[in-house]
């Protein structure tokens, strides 16, 4: 069939295109000869190409399997605009109502319909069964295809059931296609899809024009992103968050300083999300804030920035969301925050699945840590972790090949891990081979008697830090593999092996510090230095220092030093201003302002300094309901662990709220709840400690004090401490 069909004139006529990119061509005309395909093509490749042209030129109807509601209605008005006719291509989903669906039905009765996309959960109807047993249908397209895998990142049970539907409404080929899938997702989809002899087509993961990087994530984090829109303005871009809260929040932060922005996720009716979707198309709106969650299903091919708010689950997550960058092969620019804050977050929500469902997330969880700490070539990393090898030196579009870390020997560090690896029998992950070198006899290492072996602490002398980066790095030299599908397990390779008996230097880098000091809850804004005036920053330093020898108090409690930076950068003239700084809320700013605000006009004046306006990031009122009901029920003195179960937070995010209230200048009393779980003596040492301490630093007070005391017990007399003293 396929030699009388002149592939390049059928995609000039429906596409307007001269060629095709890649092995298009190749993918189709496999699919055309009736054969089982499997496609594997980074996000802007042109994967919907690949079964939307033979779809157009085949007897039948396509059925396009794809979970995305949103997409399909944007493919839908695609693929119709290219025709004369409006029925060419169709969707089925939960969103038309019962008239809608009997004009789609119609339409592929009367042989219009050449496209027909479904979601799985609409596949599997009884009504649909039935209806698409009658018509004549080319092949099944399963887009998305790495949801049918418990270890892609967007795994979804109703892509299990794929193949027995395939089977029930009739045999036609299969061509599977996904933007993202590691050796384990891609064995995955082919055997649940009952295509273990298709034909793979697999294309280099390389995005050349992506520009890669990953940010401490501070309390500033809202202000870095303005700055960075300001900076690219009129550009479209998509910022993905984890919460839908805090998608709602910074869209509404967004809009109060100029920027035409739009929420997106899941919770919001179907209409909401269209007009949203066309106005990001349209280019009535600039930026879209959208849920990792919630699949953004827009084909929209210049995107210029992909931001990360939060950090993603999965490495195939934050591949494919970064790929809708720069999907004409111009300028996208990925920047994502990383804190481990939020690392400790993702496994919390792990908490209540699966015991294995919990161990694949961590693991994913682990190579995301990985790609975020690690000083190496970002593009070198991802594609490795693809099975593809970058041997490229400096790629000169990311931020670690453009700002290169000085490497150094571990030659020694290698030999001691590849030692450890075989000691053991190639039989544990990362963490018990670093417990392993450095000597640490845990639980683990006793019970199997590994604390015996020669090998056992061998590094317990080298620096600490220098584990993670040499196991990391041995992995992308090809000196250990890990075993995937088996809790990832680390094994040597041959290459490994020589290594052992012939070792040569091994240079590496070493991982990145991140420090993990970002309070959700605080008001934005830091500046992380960049436009900090250090002269005026120095003064008031010395300024603090005065009046909290005058009050008899740790400098820390008048104004923390990120608020200190912000004034450095801001310069508030005046009350209304200063409470717009980190940190500082009406309390604090009525009891401490006016000194500071007179110190920062003087200098101004003096110095002739125009305060710049860009710099002034408004902040939107946080829907502070919350907070007021949290401060309501400690007037109320109602048990905080009770309060923070009605409220549906975990103890320590309960925590967060308070300390960012009470760092604001709110004075509250939760005497009544630290009495009823704490002795006097353990609060007075506590209260002690922070009245004599040059910081409020959690790690500095749990390395100062006594093991006995947790990090809640601390917390908790810190609220009381800042309380009492600050507000």
């Amino acid at each position: 069939m396929t030699e009388q069909v002149n592939l390049t004139e059928q995609l000039k006529h429906y596409f307007g295109f001269d060629s095709f990119k890649g092995e298009q061509e190749s993918i189709i005309r496999n699919l055309m000869e009736g054969n089982d395909t499997f496609v594997l093509m980074p996000t802007g490749g042109g994967k919907s190409l690949c079964y939307q042209l033979p779809s157009l030129i085949m007897d039948g109807t396509a059925i396009v399997i794809s979970p995305l509601i949103a997409l399909m209605k944007n493919q839908v008005d695609v693929i119709n605009g290219l025709s004369e006719d409006d029925g060419v291509a169709h969707y089925l989903n939960s969103s038309l109502n019962k008239s809608a669906i009997e004009k789609v039905k119609g339409d592929i009765l009367s042989g219009k319909t050449k496209l027909l996309y479904v979601a799985p959960e609409s596949l599997t109807k009884e009504d649909n069964v039935e209806f698409l047993k009658t018509i004549k249908i080319s092949f099944y397209a399963v887009d998305e295809a790495h949801c049918i895998s418990e270890w892609g990142h967007d795994f979804r049970p109703e892509y299990r059931r794929i193949r027995p539907i395939i089977n029930e409404i009739g045999k036609a080929p299969v061509i599977a296609l996904t933007a993202t899938a590691t050796d384990k997702v891609r064995t995955d989809i082919k055997k649940n899809l009952g295509i273990v002899d298709a034909r793979e087509f697999k294309s280099s993961f390389n995005r050349a024009n992506l520009f890669y990087e990953v940010r401490q994530k501070t309390n500033d984090i809202d202000r870095q992103i303005i700055m960075f829109i300001r900076q690219h303005p009129g550009k479209s871009g998509i910022i993905y968050c984890l919460s839908r809260k805090k998608v709602e929040e910074l869209a509404e932060v967004l809009k109060a300083n100029d920027i035409k922005a739009a929420p997106y996720h899941a919770g919001l009716d179907s209409a909401t999300r269209s007009q949203t979707q066309d106005d990001f198309l349209m280019e009535r709106i600039d930026v879209i804030v959208a849920t990792i969650a919630f699949g953004m299903g827009i084909d929209k091919p210049d995107v210029r920035f992909v931001i990360h708010y939060d950090i993603p689950k999965s490495l195939e997550g934050y591949y494919q969301e970064t790929g809708r960058a720069g999907r004409d092969g111009g300028e996208g620019i990925c920047i994502a925050f990383y804190a481990r804050k939020d690392l400790r977050k993702l496994e919390k929500f792990m908490e209540n699945k699966p015991v294995a469902e919990q161990d694949i997330g961590r693991q994913l969880l682990q190579e995301t840590a990985a790609y975020a700490e690690s000083s190496v070539c970002r593009r070198k990393m991802l594609l490795h972790y693809f099975g593809e090898e970058y041997d490229v030196e400096n790629c000169h579009n990311c931020d670690n090949c453009l700002h290169p870390s000085v490497k150094f020997e571990a030659k020694d560090a290698l030999i001691v891990v590849l030692e450890a690896v075989a000691a053991v029998k190639e039989n544990f992950r990362q963490e018990y081979i670093i417990d392993f070198v450095k000597g640490r006899a845990t639980d683990d290492i006793v019970s199997h008697k590994h604390d015996n072996l020669e090998e056992f602490g061998a590094g317990e002398d080298m620096d600490a830090k220098v584990w993670n980066p040499v196991i990391r790095q041995a992995l992308i030299a090809g000196y250990l593999k890990k075993d995937v599908e088996n809790y990832g397990l680390l094994k040597l390779t041959a290459a490994g092996k020589r290594y052992l008996k012939n070792p040569t230097s091994f240079m590496i880098v070493a991982d990145k510090e991140f420090k993990d000091d970002y309070v959700e809850s605080a008001h934005e804004g830091s500046n992380n230095g960049e436009a900090l005036d250090p002269t005026l920053f120095a003064m008031l330093k010395d300024l603090r220092k005065s009046v909290a020898k005058k009050r008899k108090l740790p400098p820390y409690v008048i104004f923390q030093d990120v608020s200190l930076e912000q004034m450095a950068t801001m310069y508030p003239h005046d009350l209304q201003e200063l409470q717009n700084i980190q940190g500082v809320g009406a309390g604090k700013a009525k009891r401490y302002g006016k000194e500071f605000c007179k110190l920062i006009q003087n200098y101004c004046i003096e110095n002739e300094i125009e305060r710049p306006e860009e710099l002034r990031v408004k902040t939107v009122a946080k829907k502070s309901l919350l907070k007021v009901n949290i401060i309501q029920s400690i007037d109320r003195q109602i048990d905080l662990e009770d309060l923070a179960s009605a409220k549906g937070l975990e103890f320590a995010d309960l925590l967060d709220e308070i300390e960012a209230i009470v760092y604001s200048g709110t004075k509250l009393n939760i005497d009544y709840f630290i009495e009823g779980r704490m002795d006097d003596d353990k609060i007075d040492d506590i209260y002690d400690y922070f009245m004599e301490s040059e910081t409020d630093d959690l790690d500095a007070a749990l390395d100062e004090l006594d093991e006995d005391y947790t990090e809640e017990d601390i917390r908790l007399i810190r609220i009381k401490f800042l309380s009492e003293q600050a507000n």
